[in-house]
């Protein structure tokens, strides 16, 4: 199966030391064919990090995709009714983000975008990177992991001395965890020994 001509909606959350190895997923995302549709909370817009400020990451998506971004709830409500995706991405999806999909909070419009996209029953694939996956936030992890339409990119510990409870997908299998996804598949295996990108 090809890319080739579907919809996706990419959601970027706050975990903006993972944009380096989300964007280089994006682009390969673009080669295939499909249509990126750039989508940022309210944080990846307005933040400025060590890691870059948040102006600069959303021109760098705008060029990359060709679109503008998707940046306020009312602008992404109508990716369910009116221009469906065939595929959601939320990459990175960050622990906050997470626990709010988890009890259905949207308030945000990579949130918005989500619950979109899950209204149609289309897939909604997931990257996440967490400090507290194995803490407070596991609960909402397997909550998750248990629910319908909702995909993971293979994640596993980044750091598992330093930072027992991170956990980090493994983004060089974005592409791949899609194609399963739009099949209604979980790429397998969804838990990794320890996290290498690349590996």
């Amino acid at each position: 199966m090809s890319l080739k001509g579907k919809r996706i909606g990419f959601g970027l959350t706050g975990s903006h030391c993972t944009y380096d190895i989300v964007f280089p997923e994006i682009e390969k995302l673009v080669n295939e064919g499909a249509e990126v549709i750039p989508i940022v909370t309210f944080t990846v817009k307005n933040t400025e990090t060590r890691f870059g400020n948040g102006e600069d990451w959303v021109k760098r998506i705008e060029k990359l995709t060709g679109h503008h971004v998707i940046d306020t709830i009312v602008k992404a409500e109508p990716l369910g009714p009116k221009l469906p995706l065939d595929c959601m991405v939320i990459a990175p999806l960050t622990g906050n983000s997470m626990s709010k999909l988890a009890n259905a909070l949207t308030d945000s419009p990579v949130l918005m975008a989500a619950k979109a996209t899950m209204r149609n029953h289309r897939p909604v694939v997931l990257g996440i990177s967490t400090n507290d996956a194995l803490g407070l936030n596991g609960v909402n992890l397997m909550r998750l992991m248990a629910a319908k339409d909702i995909y993971f990119i293979p994640y596993g510990q980044d750091d598992p001395h330093k930072k027992p409870n991170s956990m980090v997908a493994r983004m060089s299998l974005l592409k791949d965890t899609i194609l399963f996804a739009i099949k209604g598949e979980q790429i397998q295996p969804v838990i990794v020994e320890k996290f290498r990108d690349g590996e």
